[in-house]
Formats: structure tokens, sequence, C-alpha cells
């Protein structure tokens, strides 16, 4: 097979790149062709996102790409999951999109699962109950939005609606629609009893399509502006841990994987939704995965607690490189303060060390006070809560996991790495840093006859990139902070 080209619009909740990749011989090579920041904007007591700007950044990387000269067959966005922009035939966005942590759904989450319950939700669509939410935020706008949502056509999360931004084909991908709360796992459709239940417009729903379908070409204008020509559009897996899974690079069923980033999605592949009492209980989550498998998954809270610290570190005039936070944090003496990361109050955007010190301090322990105490204790306890989640994901599952794939950008940390090995008790193979944008590429090369199989993909995946093993060590120790980990209540 000749050399083929790729672009990738790979958008997270901190930054987006625009990725040019190459296959040939069996191998992908990777080239960052632009970054910029995706950051929310503070309006008027909001959250939203410039989704304009973005859309703007992204062009200037489709330019950079054209004015080096390299044939391009296709290219994909892929983004976060749950927000969305409305729009409709005369205007091509209704409002700015809100961001998934905007306070609005405090109002509705609650009256929402009063209204209907858990149990019909849980049925509808096999989805771990989380206020950021579309569900919710759908609701909110009906309630509080009512003359926006009343000339909107359509609704889109954010990498379909760029999808549409550049060739006016409107389609929500599956991967994508399955994070909403409202799309049926199991008939993979949207789910006519919610819409029903919450009186929500069927007329904003969009057409929904498989994971690697070929929209159309980059619309004449796009073309003419970025100087990009016979490029088609592909929706391949928007959402972006749909996309880091299919480049896991597994084989056999006896591995879980963990995207790594600012959030932390720990979960398994498997053939079919695994929808029952046990698993709303323990709140897993049955998104759709490529190939029309179901990503298994619970969603917690990940790096976002180390980034807003940083943050918030930054502001008091001492800005860090998260190489050397790293560097403090394995000088930190072990295990002297832990964190549950699912409690509630590190979800917010605020002063993230100030809310994990005063949770130190109602447990009982030393509150962290240097900036390796604080990153120490955040990465401890991010693994303790991974070996927390591969033991629900067994028992429920009835699977042995003797592996850890980690991928994305948390992949880098060598100290996490080790620290998720010795928690969990299992082989860790970490890499590739680059999982989303490798599979935006990979699935495009599929959905254009140039790849044949997730299997294959995943073959070149393992060719191409290299991966970092990690054993488990010091068990005596892990084990005393399990049992202190499990017993922390505030």
């Amino acid at each position: 097979m000749s050399k083929k080209h790729y672009i990738a619009c790979d958008l997270g909740a901190e930054s987006g790149r625009v990725i040019l990749g190459s296959l040939a011989d069996g191998k992908l090579a990777l080239r960052e062709v632009h970054r910029f920041p995706t950051g929310a904007a503070r309006i008027r007591g909001s959250l939203r996102w410039d989704v304009l700007r973005i859309f703007e950044e992204l062009k200037t990387g489709l330019r950079l790409v054209a004015s080096s000269g390299v044939p391009v067959a296709s290219l994909s966005v892929d983004s976060w999951g749950v927000d969305y922009v409305f729009f409709n035939a005369r205007q091509p966005m209704l409002s700015l999109p809100y961001h998934y942590r905007d306070a609005r759904t405090e109002r509705t989450y609650q009256p929402a699962l009063e209204k209907a319950s858990r149990e019909l939700i849980f049925a509808e669509t096999g989805i771990q109950f989380m206020p950021i939410n579309t569900l919710y935020h759908l609701i909110a706008d009906v309630e509080e939005n009512s003359e926006i949502v009343g000339i909107a056509d359509q609704f889109l999360n954010i990498a379909d609606y760029l999808h549409y931004l550049f060739c006016g084909v409107a389609r929500a991908e599956a991967s994508m629609a399955s994070t909403t709360q409202i799309y049926n796992t199991t008939t993979r459709t949207w789910s006519k009893e919610l819409i029903r239940t919450f009186d929500l417009p069927e007329r904003i729903f969009p057409e929904i399509v498989p994971s690697g379908t070929r929209l159309g070409p980059l619309s004449a204008e796009l073309s003419d502006e970025t100087g990009l020509s016979g490029v088609e559009v592909a929706a391949t897996c928007s959402h972006d841990t749909g996309a880091a899974v299919a480049a896991v690079p597994a084989e056999g069923d006896d591995w879980a994987y963990l995207s790594s980033g600012t959030w932390s999605l720990i979960g398994i592949e498997l053939p079919s939704p695994l929808i029952n009492d046990a698993v709303r209980a323990h709140n897993f989550t049955n998104e759709a995965g490529f190939g029309g498998t179901t990503r298994f998954l619970k969603n917690i809270v990940g790096l976002w607690l180390l980034q807003e610290s940083r943050r918030a570190w930054a502001r008091e005039g001492r800005p860090l490189e998260y190489a050397e936070i790293m560097r403090q944090a394995e000088a930190a003496e072990p295990f002297r303060s832990l964190i549950d990361p699912n409690d509630d109050r590190f979800v917010k955007p605020e002063n993230m060390p100030d809310k994990i010190a005063a949770f130190c301090r109602e447990t009982g322990q030393p509150a962290p006070e240097t900036t390796g105490q604080f990153a120490r204790c955040i990465l401890e306890s991010l693994a303790l809560l991974y070996h927390r989640a591969l033991n629900e994901l067994e028992q429920l599952t009835g699977r042995r996991i003797a592996r850890l794939h980690i991928v994305g950008g948390g992949s880098q940390s060598a100290l996490l790495n080790q620290f998720a090995a010795s928690a969990t008790g299992r082989a860790v193979l970490a890499g590739p840093v680059e999982a989303t944008a490798i599979g935006n590429v990979l699935i495009q090369a599929i959905a254009l006859g140039h790849l044949d199989s997730l299997g294959a993909l995943r073959r070149v995946v393992k060719e191409s990139f290299p991966i970092q093993h990690f054993q488990p060590q010091q068990p005596a120790e892990w084990r005393k902070a399990i049992e202190r980990f499990e017993s922390l209540k505030p």
C-alpha cells in the first residue's frame, strides 16, 4: 500500500491539536502540526466553550498541512463528550455552548432523577449517573432557554458539530451519542422514552451513524480557505475515549484499559452492553465503541486534580512544569495523606489544594503542605481508586483482569504508572501517549478501506509505538494503604 495521509483534529478540555498521520507498510507516524488552548470562558456567571475560536484554530492547522504539499485523504475530529451546540438552517450557531462543569445542572439533576427513576434511565441507556451528562443540560435548556430551543433545528455534540462546519453534514456519531444518557445502547437509537418523559423536542435529535462513517467532502468554502482539496470528512469515534480505546494495543480478553488524562476512564471492552441492578449500583457505564463493541467503564476524576492544583499554584506566583511536580512527588513521603478523588467537592474548578487539605483534616490526616506532598497525595489516591475500579470490574463481569493498559497523556507519568501497578497488583503497560489521535487516524484508514478491521488497527499500533512495562512493588505497604483508603469518610 502506498503511503496514505490523514488529519486528526484532537480536542481535549485543556488543549487541541491538529495532527498529521501517515500510514505505510503497516506502521503509523504522527506529526503535530498545530497546538492551541481550548479552555472555557466565564461569561456572566456561566461557563462556556468558544467553539468558533476552536474552529479557527483547526483551520490554521489545516492550512499548515496544505502548505506542506502532502496529499491528504481524509480528516476527522474527536473531542470530549456531553457538550453540544444548537443550530438551524439560517444560523450555524444559536448560542455559545455550555461547559459540562457549568453549575446549571445542579438545578436539574436531582429533579430529573425524581421525575424518572434511576432504574428507568439506566435501563434505557446503561449510562453512569453524572450531573454533567447531556440529558441534564438539555433539560436546563428546555426550562431556561426555551427561546433558543424553540428555533433550533438540531443539536450536535462538539466534534460532530465541527464535522458539520467542515462538510455540511449533520450526523451524531454513535460513540459520542452514547455519552449523552439519552441514547439507548441496546437499540442504538435515541431513547424515545426519555425524550417523552422529559418533554424534549424530538426534532432536535440528529440522525445517528456508526463509528467510521464517511460523511462527505470538505466544503468548497473550506477547501478555498485552507488550501486542502480532495479531502473527505469522516466521523471516526467522535468521542475521544472511543478513539483511544480503539488504539489500545491489546490481545485476548484479560485486559482492562485506562484512558488517563483530565478524566480517568477505566474499563474493559465487551461485545454488548451489560445492564443490570449491580452495574447501576456501582455506577458503571456502557458507551458505544468502534465496530459495535461496548466500552464498559467507569468515568472517574483524573489528572484534573493535579491540573487544577497547578493552576492554583501558578496564581500564587509558583508556576511549575509537570516534570518538576513529578520530581517533587517522587521525593515526598509515601502515604502521608490520601483523599477519595470521587468526593463531590473535587468536581468544580475552584482552589483544589484548599479542598484537598480540607478533606485530609476532616479525615484525621495531616494536610499536605508542599507541592510534592500535594502531588503525591493525588497520584497515590488515583492509583488506589484504580484498584477499587478494577476489582469492581471483575465482580460485575466475571472476567479476570491480568493487565492494565494505560493510554493517553497520563501514561507519560512513570510515577503514576508504577503506583497503578503496585496499587492494583497487576502488570501495567503504558502507551501510546497519543492513543486518541492514533485511533482517530486509523479508524479513518478503515473507513476509507486502507485497513480492514479493529484487529488490524491494533497490530499497526503495536508495531508503531513503544510500550513501557511496570510490575507491582511493595505489596505490603500498598495493602495497608488500600485498607486506609477504603475507610476514608469525611
